[in-house]
């Protein structure tokens, strides 16, 4: 396993996933962008559009973890040279996805009013929220199907396949978000906040039909359906159900937050959302080295090589520090002009510029969790990482929150919270990881 953690291996799952990662953020930032920039009640559409946008991650974040619960256990497998034993696994649990999604759109959708108002959303806001969202929510199999299928592409150290698949969706959402939410004269009428719905709905579906086609050439895996469970879907459930309540957890700082910010006026909740749709785009971006971490980490502990998993977290925390750098200098130089591609109303914009900073200070402290976020879920370890998100969002981001709303610093609190959230949460990963694995020997 000497070249399992080169430069070169790393960064060969690495760039595509990262390339495949920002194609995800890239679609609602793409929906922010055109819609923020509409003619009619642009603000509200915006707030709109950030409030669905929150809700839809938070909702895909967690019943997506099979997609990493997959991962781990195909890559274990691998590294054992094992697969034939997770042969009927696969088929089953994209079986679950599929069902669990339909549960969940069946039931969000009937309460889409009642969940946005929950958000404090009002009036125009809640309208088009609920109208939004009714559209979007229909992407829930196609994506959860899809982020199934790139758990085992991963498992199998290859990000190449989801990259294709990811890049030509984003390809299909942006062309589509401006035809349909603009129109044209004559030929496609104007659909507002509709037209981006249909648009990612459309760019879901590319993506499934793609990653099915890898599936079937290129893995050695199918979709027959054996009644026989197979043995380890019981601990893939189990560290998918760990997930989920991470995920939950994480997804509720993530709630708050907007809840807060649209309680302070619609020019919060339009500044929140574009600030939290770029952290998004950070987030995904640095998170392809965590891919790697994921991928690369599981096989060496199925491998059982424990010194080169810890030279592994070495060297994707500096890559991911780096690319974490490269994206704060970039910023910093074009700190206002990045407002204006989201929104021309100047009190948006304002509280935007005052905040941005922040966000941009946190990302060398994002690197290092969602590195070890991505090495801890390839070796399985779901029930820690549930755990410091637990206290990370309990005991660190709502009591801050709670202590700047008494002083008054909106949207300052708001950010100050998640960076506090994120430093608890890189400082318990590498402070367990490091008494784990630093010693261990085969």
């Amino acid at each position: 396993m000497e070249n399992s953690v080169s430069f070169k291996s790393i960064n060969r799952i690495a760039i595509p996933a990262i390339i495949a990662g920002i194609a995800e953020p890239l679609i609602s930032l793409t929906d922010i962008a055109v819609i923020g920039n509409v003619d009619d009640n642009s603000v509200e559409a915006l707030a709109a559009a950030g409030i669905v946008g929150s809700f839809l991650s938070a909702i895909i974040w967690i019943v997506a973890q099979t997609k990493t619960a997959i991962s781990a256990i195909v890559s274990q497998h691998l590294g054992a040279n094992r697969l034939h034993a997770v042969k009927t696994l696969i088929p089953q649990a994209i079986a679950f996805n599929f069902l669990f999604s339909l549960l969940i759109y069946i039931t969000t959708a009937y309460f889409a009013k009642a969940i946005f108002s929950a958000y404090n959303a009002e009036g125009l806001i809640l309208q088009y929220s609920e109208e939004y969202y009714q559209i979007r929510a229909l992407g829930y199999p196609l994506t959860l199907v899809t982020f199934a299928i790139f758990g085992v592409f991963r498992g199998l150290q290859n990000t190449y396949w989801a990259m294709k698949c990811s890049l030509t969706g984003a390809a299909v959402n942006v062309l589509l978000d401006y035809l349909l939410v603009y129109g044209i004269d004559g030929v496609i009428p104007a659909m507002h906040l509709a037209g981006a719905a249909y648009a990612s709905l459309a760019a879901q579906a590319t993506m499934l039909i793609m990653a099915f086609w890898f599936f079937f050439k290129k893995t050695p895996f199918h979709l027959k359906l054996s009644f026989t469970i197979n043995p380890r879907m019981k601990g893939l459930l189990l560290m998918a159900a760990n997930l989920f309540v991470r995920t939950a957890a994480l997804n509720f700082a993530i709630y708050l937050a907007n809840a807060y910010a649209t309680d302070y006026g619609k020019n919060y909740i339009a500044a929140q959302s574009i600030l939290m749709n770029i952290w998004l785009f950070f987030s995904f971006f640095i998170d392809g080295y965590a891919n790697a971490g994921n991928a690369i980490g599981g096989k060496l502990l199925g491998a059982m090589d424990y010194r080169n998993l810890w030279e592994l977290s070495k060297k994707i925390s500096k890559y991911a520090v780096f690319i974490a750098l490269i994206l704060m200098g970039i910023c910093a130089l074009f700190y206002d002009e990045i407002g204006l591609l989201f929104n021309k109303e100047e009190n948006v914009l304002v509280l935007f510029s005052s905040v941005f900073w922040i966000v941009l200070l946190m990302q060398p402290v994002n690197a290092i969790a969602f590195m070890f976020d991505g090495i801890f879920k390839g070796l399985g370890e779901a029930k820690y990482l549930r755990n410091v998100l637990l206290v990370a969002t309990f005991l660190g981001f709502t009591p801050t929150l709670l202590v700047a709303d008494h002083f008054g610093l909106q949207l300052y609190g708001i950010w100050i919270a998640f960076f506090v959230w994120m430093l608890i949460r890189s400082g318990a990963l590498v402070v367990y990881f490091r008494r784990k694995y630093l010693h261990k020997d085969v």
